[in-house]
């Protein structure tokens, strides 16, 4: 049915006319005499009285005033906290648009330094926006109370906040595009054929050569700083955090050291081969090796070893102290050498040249599953939260998820060997025999509408040898080869680096054109699944008094 607006400028009869204004006054005067329970239950009784069209004006008319513009009035309720607490749960374009709303909107964002904020919150949150903010410089006027020689005003951040938005979209785009700058570092020495292993942070790069040593690298002069000397074969392995540094050797040994004085502290003598890797975490460690076997025994008193001991490929390791490591649990089921393990408080993921990947229990490490799909040997992965990357001596990579051992996707590129593969929320990056490194997009990757094509990013050849170990973040990547060099693929610097102690003021609202009275605020959320993409949209309408 559709509602008729009232018509107020019909003309009343004259008897009720004479009498209307004393009735109403007489009326409005026992109203207020009432309880505002009494008063609500006489309105709607006087409501069910009415017609249609009589509704619909009163609707008009009411609807105006239950709008509120709550963040104007908080303040002068002596409440400007709560109202600066409100507008901090935005995001920027959000931000933005309610400065626009009025002046006293613009006031409590600037008064209570919310662009300031956000950057604040972003750099505590996300690892991309911390390390632009150390590399960048502008790091040192966050975190700090007003007073101090690093303070900044309002204007300063909301002019910063577009400006590392578009240092982010160059980093990215120079991703995409191969833009870098590169630095070597050259490991050649008399007895040194190749850098096996590495590891870096942003002092330092720890290498494993071919020459039985470690070598620790300046990342500001690229020199060798250090070197630690006690492995009598190919430092194959290795990973370090802030206390040691832990090392896998073809003599068969795990060795430990102080990461700060380079001292060897603790040698772990258990494989019987070739340590091939390791990592370490939490107090646990787990290292692997080749699978002994009767053809590998030359001597009688080795095949007695081998009855005792039996398949020592994988050791999982107690970590007590930098002295106090102990052997938890051997896990057996590969049937060739294991050249790579990872794990979690969860699973523990090994890929052996059996062309298998097996997956334990990281509690009682008990064998739960085989991954089988690769048709040739298995020479890298990385595992991290359900998702496992695997390469493998087929020339191809391939995405798993570890739940439900399904492979997600096959990536085809490199002509020889996958030898190392790592990946964080937004891309992998491989190294084979080929001498090249790739870097895929692994967004695209596990969305199984994406073409093949779309899915290698770009190829980087500069090693002029066979890539054996990687890492990256989000601003560079750092590799090694049999060529004896360490390269410094750096993607951030060649982005000119802005003066941050330039930027403007910001513009207030009263110079700017509010269009509409209805400020409507749109935020895309997105979430990633390892068997397609989600995409969600929320739509939020702010109703608010304009001056």
């Amino acid at each position: 049915m559709t509602v008729l607006p009232y018509d107020t400028s019909r003309k009343k009869d004259s008897a009720s006319s004479a009498n209307f204004g004393t009735e109403r006054e007489a009326c409005l005067r026992y109203f207020e005499k009432w309880s505002e329970t009494d008063q609500v239950e006489f309105v709607e009784n006087l409501l069910t009285r009415m017609c249609h069209y009589q509704h619909g004006h009163i609707n008009s008319y009411l609807k105006p005033m239950l709008q509120r513009d709550f963040i104007s009035l908080l303040p002068k309720k002596g409440l400007d906290h709560v109202a600066e607490n409100i507008l901090s749960y935005l995001d920027a374009e959000s931000l933005k648009n309610a400065e626009l709303v009025c002046k006293e909107w613009f006031r409590v964002i600037s008064e209570g330094m919310l662009w300031k904020k956000l950057i604040e919150r972003k750099v505590r949150t996300i690892s991309l926006w911390r390390g632009l903010a150390e590399r960048r410089g502008w790091i040192q006027y966050l975190f700090k109370p007003r007073p101090g020689e690093n303070h900044r005003p309002h204007s300063f951040y909301r002019t910063l906040y577009p400006k590392i938005i578009r240092d982010i979209s160059s980093l990215e785009n120079n991703w995409r595009n191969g833009k870098h700058i590169l630095q070597r570092i050259n490991c050649r020495s008399e007895n040194s054929k190749g850098v096996y292993c590495l590891q870096y942070d942003d002092q330092k790069i720890v290498s494993g050569l071919r020459d039985n040593t470690i070598k620790i690298w300046d990342r500001t002069t690229l020199q060798c700083t250090k070197v630690l000397i006690g492995h009598t074969g190919s430092v194959l392995c290795l990973q370090y955090d802030d206390k040691v540094i832990i090392s896998g050797s073809s003599d068969g040994t795990v060795r430990v050291w102080n990461v700060h004085t380079g001292e060897m502290v603790n040698t772990l003598i258990h494989h019987c081969e070739a340590v091939l890797h390791l990592r370490f975490n939490n107090g646990m460690m787990v290292t692997c090796s080749k699978v002994i076997t009767d053809r590998e025994i030359k001597y009688a008193e080795y095949v007695l070893l081998l009855v005792f001991f039996q398949d020592r490929s994988i050791a999982v390791w107690d970590m007590v102290s930098q002295s106090e490591i102990s052997i938890r649990r051997v896990l057996v089921g590969h049937r060739a050498a294991v050249n790579v393990v990872d794990f979690d408080e969860k699973y523990i993921v090994s890929a052996s040249g059996d062309r298998t990947i097996k997956v334990w229990n990281t509690s009682n490490c008990e064998f739960l599953r085989t991954l089988s799909g690769h048709k040739r040997g298995i020479a890298c992965l990385q595992y991290r939260d359900r998702l496992v990357v695997s390469g493998s001596s087929d020339n191809t990579i391939r995405l798993w998820d570890i739940e439900c051992g399904v492979c997600l996707r096959v990536l085809e590129g490199h002509e020889e060997l996958v030898r190392c593969i790592r990946f964080d929320s937004k891309r992998i990056v491989s190294g084979a025999y080929d001498g090249k490194i790739k870097v895929w997009d692994l967004l695209a990757a596990l969305d199984p509408r994406s073409s093949t094509s779309s899915l290698c990013l770009r190829t980087l050849v500069e090693h002029s040898g066979r890539v054996f170990r990687l890492q990256f973040d989000e601003f560079q990547i750092v590799s090694s080869s049999h060529d004896d060099t360490i390269l410094i693929w750096d993607f951030l610097h060649s982005i000119p680096d802005r003066n941050m102690s330039n930027v403007g003021c910001g513009t207030s609202p009263s110079s700017r054109k509010l269009s509409n009275f209805c400020t409507e605020l749109f935020f895309t959320h997105f979430s990633l699944q390892l068997f397609g993409l989600i995409y969600t949209w929320t739509k939020l309408v702010v109703l608010v008094a304009v001056d």
